[in-house]
């Protein structure tokens, strides 16, 4: 029998057209929102009658799974987000109301897409990209323990850049607590799409076919106008080679047919 973990089929988050690249796999829809370097959450802010549009923001935040010291049962992944304390967003479950009576937090679509190449196919038509994608539905709720906090607070950081956390001035002051807020998403549902492949089709010699790899790259550091440290980390520049290395190869990878490793 198989150990992996999938999000079960609903129809809110059951994939419909091109069902060969849907993916329920927990580990790949959780990877492709941490490796987002922005994922957007949607929600109503105000009661339908009152104003029927959704609000949409561009948030940073990544997966994870705290359980209290005094718990008797693990904790099932989650998705931490943060912001400023006096958001629109962060203080929507506080003053919730009666908007949301009888439901276990705000409802909410998480969303993170990654863009891996553009495929150049013979006609306009047939032109794709190779991309990743997920989305999650879920209920938020504000995160009060002030160990989950701060256990959230580390690993959004760290999820930026690994390490940063403890390379920076921590922990944080009583006042940067205050203006923080974190949301954690309790998730319902989640799945996400994964087009990996080149498109069929016959060259031609008029028009010119393939793949134009594209992937995230992350510069040479530039130094603070206080910055008083002359040389860049060790662990920030092996990162970013690392990391920049990393998605080339990806990009690259797919854009010739090849899977992805496991």
């Amino acid at each position: 029998m198989s150990d992996i973990e999938v999000y079960e089929k609903t129809p809110r988050s059951t994939v419909n057209r091109l069902k060969q690249r849907a993916v329920y796999d927990q580990d790949q829809i959780h990877t492709i929102i941490d490796s987002a370097p922005v994922v957007h959450v949607s929600f109503a802010p105000s009661p339908f009658d009152t104003d029927p549009f959704p609000a949409i923001l561009p948030m940073l935040g990544c997966t994870g799974a705290y359980t209290s010291p005094t718990a008797t049962q693990t904790s099932p992944p989650a998705i931490y987000l943060h912001g400023h304390a006096a958001s629109r967003l962060i203080k929507l479950p506080t003053n919730q109301g009666d908007d949301f009576d009888g439901l276990p937090g705000v409802p909410v679509c998480v969303a993170a897409t990654h863009i891996d190449g553009l495929v150049l196919a013979l006609t306009p038509f047939n032109h794709s990209c190779n991309y990743r994608s997920a989305i999650v539905h879920g209920y938020a709720q504000a995160v009060t323990d002030p160990a989950e906090k701060m256990y959230a607070l580390t690993l959004i950081t760290d999820n930026m850049l690994p390490g940063r956390w403890d390379n920076s001035r921590v922990p944080p002051t009583e006042a940067e607590m205050i203006s923080t807020g974190v949301l954690r998403v309790d998730i319902v549902s989640a799945s996400a799409k994964d087009r990996a492949d080149l498109a069929d089709g016959e060259m031609r010699e008029r028009v010119w076919e393939g793949v134009l790899p594209a992937w995230v790259t992350y510069g040479e550091p530039i130094p603070g106008e206080e910055n008083r440290v002359h040389h860049v980390p060790g662990y920030i520049q092996e990162w970013v080679k690392a990391e920049n290395e990393k998605q080339e190869a990806y990009a690259r990878r797919i854009a010739v047919g090849k899977p992805p490793k496991k």
